[in-house]
């Protein structure tokens, strides 16, 4: 990325794609559940709100020549697919969603983890749920 793209975002090429990605995936019940939060031209989704997220969850870039791309859940997944448009990315993310995803937990994955842990995998959904 160009030094003037990083202190000016909306003159980069990126701008427009990214911001079409983000209105679509809002429009998502599901995804608007989770917790958002962006990268690199990249829209990715916890299942937690503060620092250090969740990373299992597949996430959403831009590329250049205007298309889009889906990897994850993690950095070192391979690139699940990439579509020339923002609801493909999204209908992609959502059939890769982990079960049982969302609401988005108050708090870290870290406690997270110990709250699912200590729930077992038969309680019913989290008390403390953002959203």
């Amino acid at each position: 990325m160009l030094v003037a793209e990083h202190c000016q975002p909306e003159r980069s090429p990126l701008h427009a794609p990214f911001a079409e990605l983000v209105r679509v995936a809002h429009a998502e019940p599901l995804l608007r559940r989770l917790h958002p939060w962006t990268g690199m031209w990249e829209l990715h989704f916890s299942r937690c709100t503060q620092v250090r997220y969740t990373w299992d969850i597949p996430y959403i870039g831009t590329l250049h020549n205007g298309r889009y791309y889906v990897e994850g859940p993690s950095r070192n997944s391979p690139r699940i697919a990439e579509t020339d448009s923002p609801q493909g990315a999204v209908a992609m993310v959502l059939r890769n969603l982990p079960p049982r995803c969302g609401p988005a937990f108050i708090g870290n994955a870290d406690e997270l983890a110990a709250y699912e842990f200590a729930r077992g995998p038969e309680r019913p959904s989290d008390p403390r749920p953002f959203g």
